[in-house]
């Protein structure tokens, strides 16, 4: 799963070896504990994954955090609450809008043929 915030960036998936854990991802340095809020999580890095940082985290506190990051939605434009100062996330935010409304269609554009 990717969770895009204003301020943060991560994929969650299932831990390979450990089903009651889930491995929470982020290529941005920081992001892990702006999602999880500042509360103590444990990172690590893997240089060689594709995902830089890391964190082994049960399911609950990923629950809690996702609950969080709905309830702080105080925003009528998600693009626009991604902060001025942070270019390079938000020039990343929108290529991937560019590159969902160009598969998907969007303001009354058809999508893009894949055949």
């Amino acid at each position: 799963m990717w969770i895009f915030r204003n301020d943060s960036f991560v994929s969650i998936v299932q831990h390979r070896d450990k089903p009651d854990m889930l491995l929470v991802r982020s290529r941005i340095e920081g992001d892990i504990e702006r999602f999880f809020s500042e509360k103590s999580v444990e990172t690590f890095q893997d240089g060689s994954a594709d995902y830089r940082y890391r964190a082994l985290v049960e399911k609950r506190p990923v629950e809690s955090a996702l609950v969080h990051a709905v309830e702080g939605i105080d925003y009528p434009n998600f693009k626009n609450s991604v902060a001025a100062g942070d270019k390079k996330r938000k020039s990343a935010y929108m290529s991937v809008w560019n590159a969902m409304a160009s598969a998907f269609g969007a303001f009354g554009r058809a999508p893009r043929s894949w055949e």
